[in-house]
């Protein structure tokens, strides 16, 4: 039933009602009494603390001179819901997520939230089937290519949190991130952020979520304000 998605993960588990669950989105099911288990919430749960102790595990592992502070930056783009969806998308997983008509009707299957939980419902329901090991080799390799990404745009990536200890540093207050535009279809928006500091406009950005953008936003405003690397 599920051959293709076992392919994609290289782990294969007898139980598939236990993947059914982990696609299965909460629209689906009712949410009065222990129906709304048969969703993916509780195996998302699960999976969100098993991808973390394996993606620590990677990252301990390959970078033994790495302090903790820039290790922690890094894995905390890593399992970020963005990153999650990407994966989803790349890897064809959102085609197997099991939505109500109506959550299909409004992009249900292109949205980033729905992509990462069910993602992390899936880790956890092979962790819960013993495969743990397999999980560390699956996430090994589809992390392969995003982990020196992430480290040559991390100056990027950490954005906002430079922006934000910098007007601090000046006199206590935070930058404002303002969405100015949504273009594009409901499953594909596209956000446009300014980030106002002391009621200037100090940074621009685009996105294909508002984290995104404001990240970018903030970007430029590093940039402006000399902070960026």
């Amino acid at each position: 039933m599920y051959d293709e998605l076992f392919d994609i993960f290289g782990i294969r588990i007898e139980c598939n009602d236990l993947i059914t669950e982990a696609l299965t989105h909460p629209s689906c099911t009712n949410d009065d009494g222990a129906v709304y288990l048969k969703n993916y919430e509780r195996l998302e749960f699960l999976g969100d603390a098993v991808l973390k102790l394996v993606v620590s595990s990677i990252l301990y592992n390959k970078f033994p001179e790495m302090g903790e502070g820039k290790l922690s930056k890094i894995r905390s783009f890593l399992v970020s819901d963005e990153l999650l969806a990407k994966l989803s998308f790349e890897l064809g997983i959102n085609k197997f997520l099991i939505l109500s008509k109506s959550e299909e009707k409004c992009g249900g299957r292109k949205r980033v939230s729905n992509n990462a939980c069910a993602f992390e419902a899936l880790l956890g329901a092979f962790y819960l089937s013993g495969k743990l090991e397999e999980i560390n080799v699956f996430l090994d390799r589809v992390l392969e290519k995003e982990i020196p990404l992430i480290i040559d745009n991390l100056g990027r990536y950490n954005a906002k949190e430079r922006l934000q200890e910098f007007t601090q540093s000046k006199d206590r207050m935070l930058p404002v991130y303002n969405v100015v535009n949504v273009s594009g279809p409901p499953h594909k928006p596209c956000f446009k952020v300014e980030v106002v500091y002391e009621g200037k406009i100090i940074g621009r950005g685009e996105g294909k979520t508002k984290k995104e953008a404001q990240q970018n936003a903030a970007f430029e405003a590093c940039k402006n304000l000399g902070l960026a690397d």
